[in-house]
């Protein structure tokens, strides 16, 4: 029976879910800044499948079901650009300054640390698109011959990273525009990061939105040329 319900697609989906809700439940009881729920429900699924020694593969088959949702979540993206058209057009040249600055930044970095330490092209590849949403970096993984895991990893720690010292580093560094605080957030640390910047205020929200959404685009386009 035990080896019916692991091997059933809902095993993943519901597992998924439950660590989510773990992870959602702790940040909401703690405040603490590193009980991020997505690093969170990454520690616990791991934690579960290593202790009871479930197959990849078996919780593969219910999770899939959540990355099918990855392209259409991300095409709606597009609708936060629309809804926030007015504070784009009325930022636009920052915003598009901003936004080129931290894709060159991202992939300029990648580039150089993975020459540095002598990393192959395959790794290489597929850490390039780490600063942008999943669905888009998995993409453009796949067809610079990446390895969509790894990008699949980076993206998840660029996130939660982005999410967690956002803040901190805001302050740290005496960012106080809302609208600076949500580009720089959206081009690091994409959708995670945006949760976070929802959480700081709406206007940080908006701007991260659109930010994240136009580091998709000009990484994609970046990319070719390296």
């Amino acid at each position: 029976m035990l080896e019916a319900m692991l091997s059933s697609p809902f095993f993943g989906l519901g597992l998924t879910c439950a660590a989510w809700c773990v992870g959602v439940f702790l940040q909401k009881k703690t405040g603490f800044l590193l009980c991020n729920p997505m690093l969170i429900a990454t520690i616990v699924v791991v934690a579960v499948l290593a202790v009871f020694q479930i197959p990849y593969a078996d919780y593969l088959q219910g999770s899939s079901m959540l990355t099918l949702m990855l392209s259409p979540v991300t095409a709606v993206l597009a609708l936060n650009v629309y809804n926030q058209r007015r504070l784009l057009g009325e930022y636009f040249l920052p915003v598009i300054v901003g936004c080129l600055v931290g894709t060159l930044t991202s992939v300029g970095s990648v580039l150089l640390l993975c020459k540095v330490m002598s990393v192959d092209s395959a790794m290489t590849s597929a850490l390039l698109p780490k600063s942008v949403t999943t669905a888009i970096a998995i993409a453009i993984s796949e067809n610079l011959g990446g390895i969509p895991g790894v990008t699949a990893a980076a993206v998840v720690i660029a996130g939660v990273v982005g999410a967690i010292f956002a803040p901190a580093f805001a302050k740290l560094f005496h960012v106080t525009d809302p609208v600076a605080e949500g580009v720089a957030i959206g081009a690091c640390s994409h959708a995670l990061g945006t949760a976070k910047a929802l959480e700081i205020g709406t206007l940080q929200g908006a701007m991260s939105s659109v930010s994240l959404c136009i580091c998709g685009i000009l990484t994609s386009i970046l990319v070719v040329f390296f």
